[in-house]
């Protein structure tokens, strides 16, 4: 009789086959991380195959750390057309701690590196990084990060003549188009852009 039950040679889908062209492990998860892990894998799905990438203009993400003991920097009060003043000349206002000016509540705030140049009319070049505030109520013509469709991009917020956000970009290039919010697009607003930083060395 032939041999019942068991592994059987060269059954199943062959490898590198499936969904996501690689081998698949078995896994056991808790029934009600279920949606959350499958979110994840639609999104690095995604990710991997989508071909139009004029939305996606984020990178990495930042956690502001805050000193118990802040730095304390001379803010000039001279314009400087070139050259650098000198303290003895007594123009300094005051001292400047660069996360005061930069993070309003710290809790509630994070930095992400610019991607791309969809932004660059309105400053915000590759590499720069954004300070983003999730307290802030996002208003038109704030710049902000959100969320279309599991990927993130940060443009600026406005209404089309049918009511409907959209997200502009600012390049006159006419590279990118605006993002138009539709009833079925999965879209949220992450936080309001309050700034930005950039390193030239």
């Amino acid at each position: 009789m032939p041999n019942r039950g068991g592994k059987r040679e060269n059954a199943g889908r062959p490898r590198g086959q499936g969904k996501y062209g690689e081998p698949t492990v078995t896994m056991r998860i808790p029934q009600s991380q279920g949606a959350t892990i499958k979110n994840f894998l639609d999104a690095y799905q995604l990710k991997r195959t989508c071909s139009d990438h004029e939305a996606v203009n984020v990178d990495e993400f930042f956690t502001p750390i805050i000193s118990d003991q802040p730095t304390l920097l001379p803010l000039f009060s001279t314009k400087v057309a070139a050259g650098f003043p000198s303290p003895a000349d007594d123009h300094v206002e005051k001292s400047l701690d660069v996360s005061e000016f930069l993070i309003d509540h710290a809790a509630s705030t994070f930095f992400v590196t610019i991607k791309g140049d969809s932004m660059i009319d309105v400053g915000l070049l590759p590499g720069d990084k954004v300070v983003v505030d999730r307290s802030k109520t996002p208003g038109i013509g704030d710049i902000v990060l959100a969320v279309v469709d599991r990927e993130f991009t940060i443009k600026i917020l406005d209404y089309g003549a049918n009511k409907m956000p959209r997200l502009m970009p600012a390049n006159s290039t006419g590279a990118y188009k605006p993002i138009y919010i539709r009833p079925d697009t999965q879209f949220e607003i992450f936080g309001v852009v309050i700034g930005s930083f950039r390193r030239f060395k």
